[in-house]
């Protein structure tokens, strides 16, 4: 039985007590949460020993990182120690998203080291498969997918990103609209050439009956792609995103009623002032099932520092509803990412996750930032290193030789001055 199902039925599963427990809350909060599909716990049920996680209305920001091997890079053993640093600074799952190399086994290595849960997007394999069978993309078949799914299911991906929410009416919206920069989404790009080659609907769509079949035999979370999200910020909001969120909404409530957990993915390059529009629309349209957003990006010019730009419009995105926010690192749109980009993007997307905690008034949240301020209070070192985002950063800078003094100030501390005077010192 699947989560939401156990739910439904009044049943209260390990995985709703380990959330309920790792956010402080009554188990009966997390169950009719799952049961109303606005909390996702994403645990394929072959999945054994992992650290579970719900996403979702109520619980904390979560943050995800992403690793996979590639044509340009096929490392498998470097991608193991991107997840081991991604995991060390504190993502709560992370994606595969390989595209070269041998996929089956770099997803086996994942599957075996993460302790967190493990997405994947299966298109990106059956496009690979098929160039290398066939000799195009063009000639993968709708059998070519479903298999892949199947497989990464069977294998115990926990979540899979799937671009059904396109079909040749969103085509349509974003032939007709003068985007800047078209498709963005990897996934929606292999999709948008076969269908435009082959003049054929979208099987992740046209079959989607199908494809929820395969993900609730094994509970797999679906995280309904976002296709055609705006790659700059020119395009946020336009006609082709607005089409593809209706769409998704729309499948999302049909994933919700047979018995499949399901989180809705966005965009993306998104400004600052579309931010809590573009959130509300889609939790709107959704029936408020929980959004995974890929950044949100809140300019276009700033690489090599975009872990800062999605940490920005991340923290007012979670703010105003979103759920899951992908780490976005400095690498993005220069080149793939190291383990140093890879734990910088993680720490940015916590920090953001964090704040956005604090404005939903997250208890827990609260209560660590209340911690860091009387431990500086009282020039307490290790009590600010242990709830420090970066613990390991903030040792190195603490004990850099300044013993009982601020490590900021030194001997003219502002905090000590003053609690001289209140008689606090």
């Amino acid at each position: 039985m699947t989560q939401v199902l156990a739910a439904r039925a009044g049943k209260v599963t390990p995985e709703m007590e380990a959330v309920a427990a790792a956010e402080k809350l009554a188990v009966e909060v997390v169950r009719e949460g799952v049961a109303a599909g606005n909390i996702v716990i994403p645990r394929n049920i072959y999945r054994k020993a992992i650290r579970t996680c719900g996403i979702g209305k109520g619980l904390r920001v979560k943050v995800n990182a992403l690793i996979g091997t590639s044509s340009d890079r096929d490392q498998i053993g470097m991608e193991a120690r991107k997840l081991a640093v991604a995991e060390a600074a504190g993502c709560d799952a992370i994606m595969d998203l390989s595209t070269g190399g041998d996929i089956d086994e770099m997803r086996r290595t994942s599957l075996a080291k993460a302790n967190v849960p493990v997405g994947s997007v299966p298109v990106y394999q059956a496009v690979i498969e098929a160039i290398e069978k066939r000799g195009s993309i063009v000639a993968m078949t709708a059998e070519d997918i479903f298999a892949a799914v199947e497989k990464q299911a069977a294998d115990g991906i926990d979540f899979m990103a799937i671009h059904s929410a396109l079909n040749f009416d969103v085509l349509k919206s974003l032939q007709t609209d003068g985007r800047v920069t078209d498709v963005v989404s990897r996934g929606g790009a292999f999709l948008t050439g076969w269908m435009l080659h082959n003049r054929m609907e979208n099987p992740l769509y046209e079959q989607f009956d199908r494809l929820l079949t395969i993900l609730k035999a094994y509970d797999v979370t679906l995280s309904l792609g976002d296709a055609i999200r705006p790659g700059s910020t020119a395009d946020s909001l336009d006609g082709a995103q607005l089409q593809g969120m209706i769409v998704a909404g729309r499948l999302a409530a049909r994933a919700r009623a047979a018995g499949v957990q399901v989180m809705v993915e966005g965009p993306g390059h998104v400004p600052l002032h579309h931010a809590e529009a573009t959130i509300l629309l889609q939790k709107r349209l959704c029936r408020d099932a929980p959004y995974f957003i890929l950044g949100l990006l809140a300019t276009d010019v700033a690489p090599g520092y975009d872990h800062i730009t999605a940490a920005v419009g991340g923290a007012l995105a979670a703010a105003a509803g979103a759920d899951f926010l992908c780490c976005v690192t400095p690498a993005e749109h220069l080149g793939l990412p190291n383990e140093d980009d890879v734990k910088d993007g993680v720490v940015a997307a916590r920090i953001a996750a964090h704040a956005a905690d604090l404005a939903r008034g997250v208890r827990a949240a609260w209560e660590r930032d209340l911690r860091m301020a009387q431990a500086r209070v009282a020039r307490d070192a290790e009590g600010q290193i242990k709830e420090a985002i970066d613990p390991g950063k903030v040792r190195a800078a603490l004990m850099e030789g300044h013993g009982e003094e601020c490590a900021i100030c030194g001997r003219e501390c502002a905090v000590r001055a003053a609690s001289a005077y209140f008689g606090l010192a």
